[in-house]
């Protein structure tokens, strides 16, 4: 209660001391005690040079709390981060920190619905979190007003500057009442962002808090460049190189977190699954059994993972990448305590690389990218265990005195290599079998390309995805028959399983083990979904998808004709709304953004623009007026 004490002396009311007893908050940091008085009692613009992970979103976020007025439905406060999982992060962070209030927080970030932004902002929101492309893009809507704006935060601002974002948040300010209280969070402080400071701040306070030790100095951490369908491949191969693997394996959902556990329970592994559809009595008997060691692997989500506190882990493993610094570091915590080694591990899919690039800055220690182990040197560790424990066994005779005769009256008619043999092969089947592994095509690591060569990319990449629209016959293929090679499947999940167009082709690639260009035509909807696949594809995802669910039909299913012509129409959007709604198709196997600006259309000859990145040039502005445009 007296570190409850500590918050009620900055100036926190009661209903904000109530949430943080709910958040398990304890003690204020450096940060959060240096900044809060400031901002609630002396009125004052404040700059702080702080790292991530040393609580500054509670910092500026219980303020704004205090002070928005709930029952005011106008945007008075907005905080802009530099990537869109930073403001989800934000947003969800700040959310969870208000407790009783009513305080409606609105996450605006390239890729996200557009049509939910904008519903959410003539409703009313308070507090406003985004990038500062999207928020340019509302601005220049008119669906932004900053008019009432009382506070404005700039978080990761030095991450601002190297993206390029500056000019952008230099307009936005421009676009603010200048009565209005600033802060400003950066690690670093460069030149151009204390001119930033200087332009739009009046007299503010800079608090400088020194840099806590981050990240454990026993753990050893290691990134692994993958494709999405090799990740359970790789993660087994991981798991039996290591001699005691004994970690988290943490996922970014649920649904994904049901089939990485299901895939390592069917290869044998003593592992369980943990999310937040599970009741609190099976969550806390899956920590016993993880504690007793009866079972050594758990898959989990972040959030799920927020109360395991086990001790001795040796691994932990981010089959997807954090969404930002603070959970990476709060996930790899978990391993290498109490002066013990643990180990880190990272799946990064090629598209991920700038993502974690930015958080291997961030973090600032030293994570070495690595080659998975090939088969045979995991079946040579394997066999080097399985030797060394053979050897304690024999040595340990008053525990096998009993079966002495037995042995003796084999060994008298059979060879003794054969014997032994033939026991090792009964008791670990084909646990030394190169062949159960299956082959993961390595990554050579990208040397950085000059602006020419990503310029010529481009255009290839351009010219790509000409052949890719090609070959697919997207629209063509829209509303007649398919070719008699391929085949349409329903899948009975959608988006209320938490289904993505994305997440789908991943999941039926890590099953069914096809390729991304083999699952094409991809429809989400609210319950089922539908792919389509060659049929040699669809065969083999048919018979991986074959057992039959809780329901008592299999989950994958091929689809059936709407009429006697054949033609598959099921779950076809046939409304110009319902396709305008959906963000831009993408042609490549993995995502692609620039720079979280919010403007994630594809540049491609022809290709159309999506509804949630209109243009606010002079023919289009007409255009929405309904008048005809150059």
């Amino acid at each position: 209660m007296q570190q409850l004490e500590k918050f009620a002396a900055l100036g926190l009311s009661q209903r904000t001391l109530d949430a943080l007893i709910e958040k398990g908050f304890e003690e204020p940091t450096a940060i959060q005690r240096e900044c809060i008085p400031l901002l609630l009692k002396e009125q004052t613009d404040v700059v702080g040079q702080a790292q991530t992970g040393t609580g500054k979103t509670a910092a500026f976020g219980l303020p704004i709390l205090e002070i928005v007025d709930s029952s005011v439905r106008q945007v008075q406060a907005l905080i802009l981060s530099p990537t869109r999982e930073l403001a989800l992060q934000v947003s969800e962070e700040i959310d969870s920190l208000q407790g009783d209030r009513n305080i409606s927080i609105l996450p605006v970030y390239g890729g996200a619905s557009m049509e939910t932004q904008l519903r959410r902002l003539r409703s009313g929101v308070q507090v406003v979190v985004g990038t500062p492309g999207r928020v340019i893009d509302h601005i220049n809507r008119k669906t932004l007003d900053l008019s009432s704006v009382k506070f404005v935060v700039l978080d990761e601002a030095d991450e601002m500057l190297n993206m390029g974002f500056i000019e952008e948040v230099e307009e936005i300010l421009q676009n603010t009442p200048s009565e209005k209280r600033m802060l400003l969070f950066s690690a670093t402080m460069p030149k151009p962002i204390l001119s930033l400071a200087e332009t739009f701040m009046k007299d503010y306070r800079l608090v400088k808090v020194e840099e806590a030790q981050r990240v454990p100095s026993q753990t050893d951490q290691l990134f692994y460049e993958i494709r999405e369908s090799d990740k359970t491949e790789a993660l087994c191969r991981i798991i039996d190189y290591a001699p005691d693997f004994y970690g988290l394996v943490f996922c970014r959902t649920k649904m994904q977190s049901d089939e990485v556990g299901r895939q390592l329970i069917e290869r044998g592994y003593n592992a369980e699954v943990i999310h937040g559809d599970l009741a609190q009595k099976q969550r806390e008997l899956i920590l016993h059994k993880l504690r007793e060691k009866r079972i050594t692997i758990v898959v989990a989500t972040d959030v799920a993972a927020r109360g395991i506190d086990v001790q001795d882990l040796t691994h932990v493993v981010n089959y997807n990448i954090p969404q930002n610094p603070d959970t990476y570091i709060h996930r790899i915590g978990r391993t290498g305590r109490a002066g013990k080694m643990g180990t880190a591990v990272t799946f990064v899919t090629p598209s991920e690389m700038r993502r974690f690039t930015y958080i291997r800055r961030m973090v600032k220690s030293e994570i070495r990218q690595e080659k998975i182990v090939s088969a045979k040197q995991v079946v040579e560790a394997k066999r080097l265990r399985l030797t060394d424990s053979i050897i304690r066994v024999v040595e340990q005779q008053e525990e096998h005195e009993d079966f002495i005769p037995v042995a003796r009256q084999i060994l008298d008619q059979r060879n003794a290599v054969n014997v032994v043999a033939a026991v090792l092969a009964h008791t670990y089947g084909s646990s030394l079998d190169v062949g159960q592994y299956s082959p993961i095509e390595a990554f050579e690591p990208e040397k950085p390309r000059s602006r020419k060569e990503r310029s010529s990319s481009r255009s290839r990449n351009d010219e790509r995805y000409d052949r890719y629209e090609e070959q697919q016959n997207y629209d063509r293929r829209r509303h007649s028959d398919f070719d008699s090679d391929s085949v349409r499947l329903f899948i009975a999940k959608g988006r209320n399983a938490g289904m993505t167009k994305r997440m789908l082709v991943d999941y039926i690639m890590d099953r069914a083990r096809v390729g991304n260009r083999e699952v094409n035509d991809v429809e989400v909807h609210e319950d089922f979904s539908f792919v389509t696949a060659p049929a040699y594809a669809a065969k083999l995802i048919l018979q991986a998808f074959s057992e039959v669910s809780s329901e008592g039909k299999p989950m994958v299913t091929k689809a059936r004709p709407d009429n006697p012509s054949g033609k598959y129409l099921t779950g076809y959007r046939t409304s110009r709304r319902s396709r305008e709604d959906e963000p831009a198709r993408r042609p490549y196997e993995e995502d692609r953004y620039r720079g979280e600006r919010g403007r994630d259309e594809y540049k491609r000859p022809g290709a159309p623009k999506p509804s949630f990145a209109r243009s606010t040039s002079k023919g289009n502005s007409k255009r929405r007026s309904g008048k005809k445009g150059r």
